[in-house]
Parts: C-alpha cells; sequence; structure tokens
C-alpha cells in the first residue's frame, strides 16, 4: 500500500503497479467497517467496484481507470483536495474515487456499488462529521453483520431454519483455517459419494448411514456457499463446481439407491431414472422461463402483482418454498425416508412430491406468461435458442422451414413432436421401425419449432418440451427392451445428456453464452440423439447390444461434454461468479 500526496501522485503511483494486478483508491480520510472495504475492494466478480471513498479496478478495468484519473487530475488541477466542492450532485461522489468510479461509468465501464446495509464508509470533512461516523462505525458490529450477509437472502425453510443457524459458524471456523469454498465444495461432493456407496449396500445400516452422510453433505453443500459470501472468494473454479455438483450428488445417490434395492430384490432403476427425468425437466422450466422474461419489456402481469401481496405475509412465503420442495427440503425427506423406508418409498415420494411441486410452478408461470403484456429481447430469444439445444439435423430443417407464424405455434409444435416421439415408444411394438418414423417426425416438428425467433409469450416452454422428449424417449425405449442393464445404462446416459444441458445453462447465466457450436453437433442435439436412440432399439433388439450401445453413447457423451466444460471453466474466459443456487 502506497500514499499519494495528491491526485496527480496518485495516477504515476497507478501507473507503476505491473498491468496484470489489481488496484485500488482508498481516500485517506475514510472512515468506515473493514468489511464494507471488503465489500467494495476484495470481491472479484466486477472489474470496478466502489463505496464512499474507496475505489478498485481489476486488470481489464486499469486503463479506463488511468484515463478517468488523469482527466479528474486535470479537472481539479494537480495538488487539489481529494474532496471537492459542496456544488456536486452526490455527496457519496464528492471524493476523487467517487468522481472516478463516475467517469468510468460515462466511459462505459461498469462499476459495482455494493448494498452496504448498515455498515459504514464515509469521508467525512470536518470533526463533527468524523465524530458522527466514527460512532455509526462503532454501533454496529461488522462482524456480525458479515456473519448474516453470509447466508443467502432466499432460502428454503428447511435451510434457513435448521441448517444455516449454525452452517455459518462452519464457513466462518473454515475461513480463519484458510479453508476455501472448492475444498468445502469438493467434501460435500466426496460426502455424498459415500453416502451413495453406504446406499449401495442395500442394508439397514448402510440406508441409516446413507441418510445421515446425505445431511452432512447439505451442510457442507450450504457452507461453501456462505463461505464465499463471508471471505468474498469467487472464483471461476468455484462456479464450474458449485453450479454442477449439486446435481452429480443428487444423481449419484439416486444410483446408490438403485443399486442397494437391487441386491435386496426390489429393481427400482425405472423409478430413479423417472425421478431423474423429472428433477431435470422440472429444472429446464425454471431456467427457461427466467431467461424469457429476466430482461423483458413491460414484464408485470395480474398473477406477478399477486404472487408480490402473498410475499409481503411471512407465512405463505414460508409455505410456497416448500410446496416447490426446494433442494432442502428435498434432500431432508430422502436422507430420512432411506434410513426409515426402502428405496422404492424413497423414489414414490419423490415422484410424488416433484409432480406436485412441478405442477404448482408451471402453472404460474404459466399464468404469469399468459396474463403480461411483455416484449422479449432478441438476447432471451438466443437464450432460449440455446436451451433448446438443436443438432445439425433440427437446424437443417430450420434453415429451409419458411417458419410457421402465430403466437403458440413454437410450444405447440415442440409438444406435438414430444407427444409423437414418446408416444411411439410408449405404445408401438418395441423395435418396430414405426418408432423410427416417429423419431423422424420429431426431427421435423423439432426443427419447424425452432424455424422463427423463441419470442412467443409461451416460447419457453420449448427447450422443457425437448427435454421431456429425449429423456422419457431413452428411459420408455430402455424399459421396454427387456435387455439386462438396459436402464442403468439409459441413467448413465441421461446423465451424460442432462450435465451437458445444466452446463449450458450456467455458461448462459455466466454472460458467456451458450457452449460452442461444434460441441453441440458432435453429440447430436437432442433431436440427433433421440433418434440415434430409436434406430438403436429397432436394430439391436434380441441381443444385450442395445445396453453396450447405450453404454458407449453416454461415455462418448460424457467425454467431449466434460472435456469441453472442464476446459471453459477454468479457462480466463469463464465468469467469476459464485451461483447463488435454484430453490428447486
Amino acid at each position: 500500500m502506497q500514499t499519494a500526496a495528491d491526485a496527480g501522485d496518485a495516477a504515476a503511483l497507478l501507473a507503476a503497479v505491473p498491468a496484470g494486478r489489481r488496484v485500488a483508491l482508498v481516500d485517506p480520510r475514510f472512515v468506515g467497517h473493514v468489511h464494507a472495504l471488503r465489500l467494495g475492494l476484495t470481491d472479484p466478480r466486477f472489474p470496478a467496484a466502489t463505496v464512499p471513498g474507496a475505489l478498485t479496478a481489476q486488470p481489464e478495468a486499469r486503463g479506463p481507470l488511468l484515463r478517468a484519473l488523469r482527466r479528474t487530475t486535470a479537472a481539479v488541477g494537480a495538488g487539489a483536495p481529494v474532496v471537492e466542492p459542496e456544488t456536486d450532485p452526490a455527496p457519496q461522489d464528492r471524493t476523487v474515487p467517487g468522481r472516478i468510479a463516475l467517469a468510468l461509468e460515462a466511459e462505459g465501464t461498469a462499476v459495482k456499488r455494493p448494498e452496504l446495509g448498515s455498515l459504514t464508509a464515509a469521508v467525512p470533512t470536518d470533526a463533527g462529521a468524523r465524530a458522527t461516523a466514527e460512532s455509526a462505525r462503532d454501533a454496529v458490529d461488522d462482524e456480525a453483520v458479515r456473519l448474516r450477509s453470509a447466508v443467502k437472502a432466499h432460502d428454503g425453510f428447511f435451510t434457513t431454519f435448521a441448517i444455516s443457524p449454525y452452517s455459518r459458524y462452519i464457513a466462518r471456523w473454515c475461513a480463519r483455517r484458510n479453508l476455501t469454498p472448492n475444498q468445502v465444495t469438493t467434501a460435500s461432493l466426496i460426502t455424498a459419494l459415500i453416502a451413495a456407496g453406504a446406499a449401495a449396500t442395500g442394508t439397514r445400516g448402510g440406508y441409516v448411514a446413507a441418510g445421515i452422510l446425505l445431511l452432512v453433505s447439505f451442510v457442507l453443500d450450504c457452507t461453501d456457499g456462505q463461505l464465499a459470501r463471508y471471505s468474498l472468494q469467487y472464483s471461476t473454479m468455484g462456479a464450474w463446481l458449485d453450479a454442477t455438483f449439486d446435481r452429480a450428488k443428487e444423481y449419484a445417490y439416486y444410483a446408490g439407491l438403485a443399486i442397494g434395492a437391487v441386491r435386496g430384490g426390489d429393481d427400482v432403476w425405472i423409478l430413479a431414472l423417472g425421478a431423474m427425468v423429472l428433477q431435470a425437466c422440472r429444472h429446464v422450466v425454471d431456467f427457461s422461463f427466467n431467461e424469457a422474461n429476466h430482461d423483458a419489456i413491460a414484464n408485470t402481469s395480474p398473477t406477478a402483482a399477486l404472487s408480490g401481496k402473498l410475499d409481503s405475509v411471512g407465512w405463505t412465503v414460508w409455505a410456497r418454498r416448500m410446496i416447490v420442495l426446494p433442494i432442502g427440503e428435498r434432500w431432508a425427506m430422502i436422507a430420512v425416508l432411506t434410513a426409515l423406508t426402502t428405496p422404492r418409498i424413497v423414489f414414490y415420494a419423490l415422484l410424488v412430491g416433484c409432480s406436485l411441486a412441478a405442477c404448482y410452478t408451471t402453472a404460474g408461470r404459466l399464468l404469469r406468461s399468459l396474463t403480461r403484456k411483455a416484449r422479449r429481447t432478441d438476447r432471451a430469444a438466443q437464450a432460449l435458442a440455446d436451451l433448446a439445444d438443436s443438432g445439425p439435423l433440427a437446424q437443417g430443417v430450420a434453415a429451409i422451414a419458411p417458419g410457421l407464424r402465430g403466437g403458440f405455434t413454437a410450444p405447440a409444435v415442440a409438444l406435438l413432436g414430444t407427444l409423437v416421439m414418446i408416444g411411439g415408444a410408449l405404445f408401438l411394438p418395441y423395435g418396430s421401425w414405426l418408432t423410427v418414423a416417429a423419431a423422424a417426425v420429431y426431427v421435423l416438428l423439432s426443427g419447424l419449432a425452432v424455424a422463427r425467433p423463441l419470442k412467443g409469450a409461451l416460447d419457453w416452454l420449448v427447450p422443457p418440451f425437448f427435454r421431456a422428449g429425449e429423456y422419457v424417449t431413452i428411459l420408455v425405449l430402455a424399459a421396454r427392451s427387456d435387455v439386462p442393464h438396459a436402464v442403468p445404462a439409459a441413467f448413465g446416459l441421461v446423465s451424460a445428456v442432462a450435465y451437458h444441458h445444466y452446463d449450458t445453462v450456467y455458461r448462459i447465466r455466466g454472460g458467456t453464452g451458450a457452449p460452442p457450436q461444434w460441441l453441440v453437433r458432435t453429440i447430436g442435439g437432442h433431436e440427433g440423439r433421440t433418434a440415434l436412440v430409436a434406430v438403436l432399439a429397432a436394430v439391436l433388439t434380441h441381443a444385450s447390444g442395445f445396453t453396450t450401445a447405450l453404454t458407449a453413447l453416454a461415455v462418448a457423451v460424457a467425454l467431449v461434454v466434460l472435456v469441453e466444460s472442464i476446459r471453459f471453466w477454468v479457462s480466463s474466459s469463464a465468469p467469476a461468479v459464485h451461483d447463488e443456487g435454484e430453490l428447486a
């Protein structure tokens, strides 16, 4: 840390700092909490950030910072005081850091201004103001604020009241021992995998241990995010781990339960795969709806207004959060039922609970979409197209199709294609080439559904319909094949494909766009994979070759997707965010 005599000296000192390092300007008269400075100066997610009296810039914002500082120096004159005249528009912008922040924004560089709440950050101009600022600082315990802010603002009932009251202190314990969120995330994954292994034993003792370990894993899962917020340790690797490990833990546990049930003489692989398909489809409904509407213009509706009113009544907030069976409630239910009952009952409860939750959330989204007067942006339409995961076959159809008009045409065509595909897999004779013909119709209708930009009121339903079409088709064909181990192989294939779809979601959320087109083409797109599975079922009807083919396809998709995903998330282009997570 170096002290500048004036604004001109500050510019010289900043210019001498190596280009790849973060820099910060702090007014020497700053009075405030240490955690206020942490929030303003140490969060790596933003190119520039400021609190009253302090400003920081990441390497990508260093150039604009120096230009803004030199302009400020020229404006106030070298050697001018750091406090500007009272005629400036906002008190927090009268300091040199404040003026530079405004100059950065005028040049086009986004400057984050974190919410400080009860924390103090001020630059007093006289003894009275300093005494007032110091009194305000001393009246608030910034460590207590830091602990409270480590907990996610909108969480489920179980997480809020059964986990967070003590997990925040575990997060602080980890921070004081220099443990990182990534290490805690990895510990959570390992614990969940051990829980899955315990469930796979098929014994009552194993089931009890699995339930306990699953809850421990969830505590660690909450702790990693709280540690990241407590210590402001956000990273690209952390974003990738946090975005994907929750699904990996849950689906690995499903597999462990299914293996344990088989050892006990009860084959529940179909239920396990069904639970995974249902959960993945629930998530894509949430993701698609949010992407379609988060930047929509005139984005209001009577349904949304009613929802806001309900959220103003305390008990309805928690009731509505519990209805959707968020991850905390869901994992608690799974853990307790694992310890006390059987895997079959666990999956029945999951299927019933998640189905009711899906009906509730989807109905609310449909009502909001039909009653709001919103105009979807090009960005939203592109996000939906990326979430659709259309491969070369659907893209080829879309390129030559004229595009169907009508506000609800795209979701109606996608739904029709999905029903044709699932209906063919379910009701036509297994191994019939008519199922392949149904797959051809699915390909055609999939291309027609995305031939025009997805800007309609219900176009966010297109990706969920495609997910259901692909996942359910794989499940049904594997279940009807009567080939040994076909359903576990299908479980592996859906897991690999679902990873790709979650990876797509979190890339879009990070603002970096969908995975590259070569990846989508290589793994065939949703319609290509669905058609391929239908062909494999028709060709490999009387041998274990269907299981082998599904396994090989699962391994191929997993390898390609994982290698590209890892390359992206550890690269410098990945977003430095820590996902706040979905309630579901």
